[in-house]
Order: C-alpha cells, then structure tokens, then sequence
C-alpha cells in the first residue's frame, strides 16, 4: 500500500494552512474527529509526528513543515496530470491567462491585440487569480500561462520573460506622517506595520528578504486581495510597499510615493518549463512585439 494517499495529503495540507482542526475539517466537510483520526494515521505510517497539539495550539513540526511543502507540490502534480490529460483531446482550441485583478500595468490590450494579428491565433480566455496563486493555476493545469510580478511570486517549475521593469512606492493613507514626501527610503518605513499576504508563509509582504522590510514584516492583519488592503490602509491599520502598477488600482485616496532604494520588481508572463506548444509560443512572442516594441 503506497505510504501516502492523496486525500491524506489534501486533509494535512488543509491543517497545514488552517493550524487549526476546527477549520481545516469545516474547510474539508468533514468531521472534526475524522481529521484527526487521518492525520494519526499519517503519523503512524510515516513514523513521525507532523503536529503538536494541545487544547489551544496547533504548530507543525520540522517533519510536518517538510510535508507541508513538498506535500503541495505532489498535490499540484496530481492535479495537473488530471487537467493535462482532460485537455490532451481539446487540440489546443484556446489559451488561457491568468491575471491579477488590475494587475497588468495597462499592457493586456496592447498584447491581445498583438496576438490577434499573428497567423493562428487562439481564443484567449482571462482568468483572475487571488494575490499568490496565479503560478499554481499554470502549474496545476488551470492555466496556460500568467502575468507575475517578480521577486513576490513563486516561479519554481515555471520559465518567464520579463514585460517590464518599474519602481516600487509606499501606498499610504492621506494623513501619514510621510504621505507629503517626495520620495522615502526603507529606512523610513522600517517601523511601520506591513500586511501579512494570505497564502504566504514566513513574511509579511510579497518580496521577502527586502533590506530594511523583512524585520517587521508580519506584524500586520492578514489580507487575501487588494480591496482588503485598500480597507486596512484607509484605516491607518498598515501601510504597504507595491509595484507601482499595482498600486494604481487601490483607492484614489490613497498617497503614493516612491521608495527610493527598494529594489525595482518585474512584470513576467510566465508558463510550465516543460510547455512546448506551438499557441503559447506565439502568444509569448506577441507579448515581446507588444511590449518591447
């Protein structure tokens, strides 16, 4: 019997997330006690303890943070061959991309119309993926390829070409101590509170590792999406550092400066580095034409 079943993973990796059985087994529709019974039952297999629990507490260990990471990309795996092998029939009638709500930097008109024009040119349906998951719908299968904003979003297992380059800008509400600025470095934001991205582990804000960011990052709400965010800011709750392109789409209210010495981030479109087809070919090299001139 093979030592690990995709519904137990599915089940940890729920847990994994939540750290919390109430939860994970609601988020799951299952029982409470079900969801324990089946992460025992990994233990008891693997001969490990992935979780420690008590009454108010819920933590994975170093064996369940193993587990919790290589446990998503088996699940991504799963998932794809399921997609793939639906599509293998499909002869590759459409394309699809994914986006972030108002987050193509005003560049997806322009490449569609460039697409457009090239002999063989497939439908393209938009996809709109949440603030960290577009890369797991082009590696899942959902996905042919994605609009991701380098270095926030993961690329493993994925080749890109960069779009664009531009600057980053503190996104402040109107009565902030530095919301008259011209210009603040990382040094001036290095004790404010940055959110907390749902979906990301370790850090605060998309960028992780950022000098003078990383020490404080974390300290803030979480929030999934940029009406969120917007809705924290206003509320003097956190402030946040954004691509330029990505902060446009926020409340109007909202003051933007630049950060002078964050390093400058890049709009990709990215697709599987084992894709080889001939319609995401062509609707790369009309993302270059249109792009790049």
């Amino acid at each position: 019997m093979a030592e690990l079943e995709t519904r137990e993973l599915e089940y940890f990796a729920a847990l994994a997330e939540e750290l919390h059985f109430g939860r994970a087994a609601q988020r799951l529709g299952i029982a409470q006690p079900a969801l324990s019974k089946a992460v025992r039952r990994l233990e008891g297999r693997l001969g490990v303890v992935l979780v420690e629990r008590s009454s108010r507490h819920v933590a994975l260990t170093s064996a369940g943070e193993v587990l919790r990471h290589h446990g998503r990309y088996a699940l991504l795996a799963v998932g794809a061959a399921v997609e793939k092998t639906r599509r293998a029939g499909e002869q590759g009638t459409r394309l699809r991309l994914v986006i972030k709500p108002g987050g193509d930097a005003d560049l997806l008109s322009g490449i569609l119309a460039a697409y457009s024009r090239r002999h063989g040119a497939r439908q393209v349906d938009i996809l709109f993926g949440g603030a960290t998951d577009r890369a797991d719908h082009v590696r899942d299968g959902r996905a042919d390829v994605a609009l991701l904003y380098m270095p926030f979003d993961d690329l493993t297992g994925l080749d890109h070409e960069t779009l664009m380059v531009e600057d980053r800008v503190a996104v402040l509400p109107p009565d902030h101590r530095l919301a008259g600025r011209g210009e603040v470095t990382l040094a001036d934001l290095a004790h404010e509170t940055l959110p907390r991205w749902k979906g990301v582990r370790g850090h605060g804000m998309p960028g992780k590792g950022v000098p003078g960011i990383e020490p404080v990052a974390g300290s803030g709400p979480e929030v999934a999406d940029g009406a969120e965010l917007t809705h924290m800011i206003l509320l003097g709750r956190v402030v946040a550092v954004l691509p330029r392109s990505l902060a446009r789409p926020l409340h109007p209210g909202l003051v933007h400066v630049p950060v002078a010495d964050a390093p400058r981030s890049e709009l990709v479109l990215a697709w599987g580095r084992e894709d080889r087809r001939r319609l995401v070919a062509d609707f790369v090299a009309s993302a270059l034409e249109a792009t790049r001139g």
